[in-house]
């Protein structure tokens, strides 16, 4: 297939098939997303009440784990973006899987809760944040404008397939297994997983091998096409510095609508399942809602990705954060499993987009060759909101003996989240200067 940056020989490939070979990069993005999710809120979820039990904390110090890994990601996220946006994925991500892989077989050998959060924040966050989301979808976007929403969604898939999984994998594990040698387990499938596909076909970018993005020639498609698809777009190709990144209202709206509602995500993602295990139901029933929320994941981000693509990003943003406040409401406002059942489905349907719709209105109003480095400065600051939902949760839920409070907290939060969106704009040319 030739090199990167032997464009005529790539470009000659291109022209004779029938295959983008972005979609590749989306591929590669969606095996990413697979091992990645055996470090998410979610999966730990899973092992809360075992290892709270045999390590002898409770749920608020156990959630303090996610706000460190939190705080870890988002000061990583600066260093990281532009990382990508001058050399690429390929070697971040394969060092983030072979980093987060011994850092998970380690994780089989702790025996107190201290070296079990030495080992998540140092191994498995650091790895994690070299090839989790943030770099696959920067990197997917370089190579979409047009199609971006869906590739990005057909990438993220990878997490929603694997929650779909990972309760009824996990939970049969932690019996047969013990959490200790699932967690060893993971590290073995992570470098199965990820480390040849990312060194065999991870490219920088489409200019690399002589194409161009969507594989459509720029003659063809003019990007004033593009724009007046999208109202208020901002330029593709137009060059950030941070600092002028900081100085437009756009780039404090956007940490604002998903900052905000992030706190509730990493809250809920962390506590869903002992929250409804503590309805009385068993933990088959909890696994039954994790894989709602998942399915709902599954399929529900190339909707919300295809949807971005022919309406205002902003728009789109507000429906997703009404459905998933509406679906929570409903979802802890009854105690009877049909309603909890469907107000999950709800929430996890609104959920996907946020697998989606951030990244595609990133590149919207900042454009695809500054993404890493605006994204990532971005990305500093959302976690740092949701590094508080965890212990929020976890500590509301010590001193009440309830999650109710916290989760009605979350869906006003929603709301707002929504509304907020509609007051971006795209940055004007001289806010560039």
């Amino acid at each position: 297939m030739g090199t990167p940056g032997s464009a005529g020989s790539t470009h000659r490939v291109q022209t004779s098939s029938r295959i983008y070979y972005g979609w590749y990069i989306v591929a590669v993005g969606f095996i990413a997303n697979v091992a990645s999710s055996f470090s998410l809120a979610s999966t730990l979820s899973i092992f809360l009440k075992p290892m709270t039990r045999d390590m002898g904390v409770s749920r608020g110090v156990f959630s303090l784990l996610r706000s460190g890994e939190g705080i870890i990601g988002a000061s990583m996220a600066p260093v990281v973006g532009p990382l990508v946006d001058r050399h690429g994925s390929r070697w971040l991500v394969t060092a983030g899987a072979v980093v987060a892989a011994v850092g998970y077989l380690v994780l089989s050998r702790v025996d107190v809760f201290w070296q079990f959060v030495a080992v998540r924040w140092t191994l498995v966050t650091v790895g994690d944040g070299l090839l989790g989301y943030m770099v696959i979808n920067v990197m997917i976007a370089r190579w979409f404008v047009r199609k971006r929403g869906r590739a990005i969604a057909f990438s993220s898939m990878g997490i929603g397939f694997s929650k779909v999984v990972m309760p009824f994998v996990v939970a049969p594990l932690l019996v047969w297994l013990g959490w200790r040698h699932t967690w060893g387990l993971f590290g073995v499938l992570t470098l199965l997983l990820l480390v040849a596909p990312a060194l065999v076909y991870i490219r920088r970018s489409p200019e690399d091998m002589g194409l161009h993005p969507d594989g459509l020639d720029p003659m063809a498609v003019t990007e004033r096409k593009t724009r007046r698809s999208q109202p208020g777009a901002a330029s593709e190709t137009r060059v950030w510095s941070r600092r002028a990144g900081l100085r437009t209202r756009a780039f404090w709206l956007i940490v604002a609508v998903f900052g905000v509602s992030s706190v509730g995500v990493t809250g809920v993602n962390l506590h869903v399942f002992p929250y409804v295990t503590d309805l009385g139901y068993t933990d088959l029933g909890a696994a039954g809602i994790m894989s709602v929320i998942a399915l709902t994941q599954l399929g529900s981000p190339l909707v919300w990705g295809l949807i971005a693509e022919r309406m205002d990003v902003r728009r789109t943003t507000l429906a997703k954060f009404l459905i998933q406040a509406a679906g929570l409401t409903l979802a802890i406002t009854s105690s009877s499993l049909v309603p909890v059942y469907a107000g999950f489905f709800f929430y996890g349907v609104g959920l996907g987009g946020n697998m989606v719709l951030p990244d595609v209105m990133w590149a919207r109003f900042f454009g695809r060759m500054s993404m890493g480095k605006i994204r990532g400065l971005g990305l500093f600051l959302i976690h740092g909101f949701a590094a508080l939902g965890p212990p929020f949760f976890g500590f509301l839920f010590d001193w009440m003996g309830s999650y109710t409070v916290s989760f009605a907290f979350f869906a006003v939060t929603l709301v707002i989240s929504g509304f907020l969106s509609l007051f971006i704009i795209a940055p004007a040319p001289a806010d560039t200067a």
